[in-house]
C-alpha cells in the first residue's frame, strides 16, 4: 500500500495492465509529443496533464501510439483495434470534445456486440477529463457522462478517490465493452491510499463513504467529497446521513440507491453533469418508480443552473453544486 494521487493511481492501472497483457495500447494526443517530444532525450509529455507520463520510455512508440489533434480518429483507431483483438486506451484529454468523435462510440464500438450477435466484442477504454473547478470556461469544463449513460453498450464510470480510480479503471479495460472512463481533473492531485498490487473494483457496485439514519445524499466524482463535508456539517446538528458515491452510473448500483432509501426516507441527489435529463433526474425517476413508498418527504436534487458553465471564477463558484447547498437541501428535507 503506498500514498498515491488520483493521476499515478490511473498511471499505475495502466502500466500495470499493460505489463500483465500485451494487447493494452494506449492512444491519444500528446503520448509522445509536446513541447520536446521529438528530442530523444526528452521524456514524452504524456497527456495533456501527464497522466501517462513514463508510458512511452516503457513501452515504446508501438505500445503507446501519439495522434494528431483529431478526436475521430482517436475513437476511429481504438474502436477497430478492440474489434480486432487489442484493448486499446484512448484518450480525448477532455470529453467535451466527444462529439466530433461520437460516431465512433454511439455507432460502432457501442453496437458491435449486438450487431454481431455476441461474437463480436470491443474492449475499449475511452479515458477523458471532466468537470468544472478550474475556471477552463465551456468548452473545457463539461460533465457529459449522462450522455454516454444513454447509449446501450456502453459502461460509464466516474471515480471519486485514487482508490477507486485504480481499481475501475483495471476492471474497465479487462471489460470486454467499451467503457467511458470520466476522471474529475479537479481531482487529479488528490492522494490516498492505492495498493501497489492489480486489484479491480466491479463495475455497478457503489460505495458507501458513511452511513447515517435521516438523510441519503446520492453524488458522483468530485461531488461526493463535498457530499462529505456537508454531513459533517450536518452531523454536528443531530443528522446523520448515508452519503452513496455510485461510482459507476451504468450499469447502476439500484440495489444499493433503493436500500439507502428505504432506510432514510429523505434523498438529496447532487451532480453537475446537466440541470436537464441528467444523472441525478434518472435516479430520481428510479427512486419515484421503485422506492416511491419508501420517501418520506420530496426528492432535493442539487443542481448547476441549464447554462454552459461559466469562466468567471466568481460565476463557476456560484454555478457548481456545493456542501452548502447540500447542507441547506438536507436541513429543508429535515424541517431544521
Amino acid at each position: 500500500m503506498s500514498t498515491k494521487s488520483y493521476r499515478e493511481a490511473i498511471k499505475d492501472a495502466i502500466a500495470q495492465e499493460m505489463r500483465l497483457d500485451d494487447t493494452v495500447v494506449v492512444i491519444g494526443e500528446d503520448q509522445r509529443g509536446g513541447h520536446g517530444g521529438h528530442q530523444p532525450e526528452v521524456e514524452a509529455l504524456g497527456g495533456v496533464l501527464g497522466v501517462t507520463k513514463g508510458l512511452w520510455t516503457e513501452f515504446g512508440s508501438e505500445r503507446v501510439i501519439d495522434t494528431p489533434i483529431t478526436e475521430s480518429a482517436i475513437i476511429g483507431m481504438a474502436a477497430g483495434a478492440a474489434a480486432t483483438g487489442l484493448r486499446p486506451v484512448a484518450e480525448l484529454m477532455f470529453m467535451d470534445f466527444f462529439g466530433v468523435a461520437f460516431d465512433g462510440i454511439y455507432n460502432q464500438a457501442a453496437k458491435f456486440r449486438y450487431m454481431f450477435g455476441g461474437k463480436a466484442k470491443a474492449p475499449l477504454v475511452v479515458r477523458g477529463m471532466v468537470g468544472a473547478g478550474f475556471s477552463a470556461a465551456g468548452q473545457h469544463s463539461q460533465s457529459p457522462y449522462h450522455i454516454f449513460a444513454s447509449v446501450p453498450g456502453l459502461k460509464v464510470v466516474v471515480p471519486s478517490t485514487p482508490y477507486d480510480a485504480k481499481g475501475l479503471l483495471i476492471a474497465s479495460i479487462r471489460d470486454d465493452d467499451p467503457v467511458m472512463f470520466c476522471e474529475n481533473k479537479i481531482l487529479y492531485d488528490m492522494k490516498g491510499e492505492v495498493p501497489d498490487e492489480p486489484y479491480t473494483i466491479p463495475l455497478g457496485v457503489a460505495n458507501y463513504t458513511r452511513e447515517g439514519e435521516d438523510v441519503a445524499i446520492i453524488a458522483l466524482g468530485s461531488l461526493v467529497h463535498q457530499a462529505n463535508a456537508a454531513a459533517d456539517r450536518l452531523a454536528k446538528d443531530g443528522i446523520t446521513c448515508d452519503v452513496i458515491d455510485p461510482r459507476t452510473i451504468s450499469p447502476l448500483d439500484e440495489t444499493a440507491i433503493l436500500e439507502s432509501v428505504a432506510a432514510t426516507g429523505r434523498v438529496v441527489i447532487v451532480d453537475e453533469s446537466a440541470a436537464r435529463c441528467g444523472f441525478a433526474h434518472d435516479v430520481a425517476a428510479l427512486i419515484a418508480s421503485k422506492g416511491f413508498d419508501y420517501l418520506r418527504a420530496p426528492i432535493e436534487l442539487v443542481l448547476p443552473p441549464h447554462t454552459p458553465v461559466p469562466f468567471s471564477p466568481a460565476l463557476e463558484k456560484l454555478w457548481l453544486p456545493d456542501a452548502a447547498k447540500i447542507e441547506a437541501a438536507a436541513r429543508k428535507l429535515m424541517g431544521a
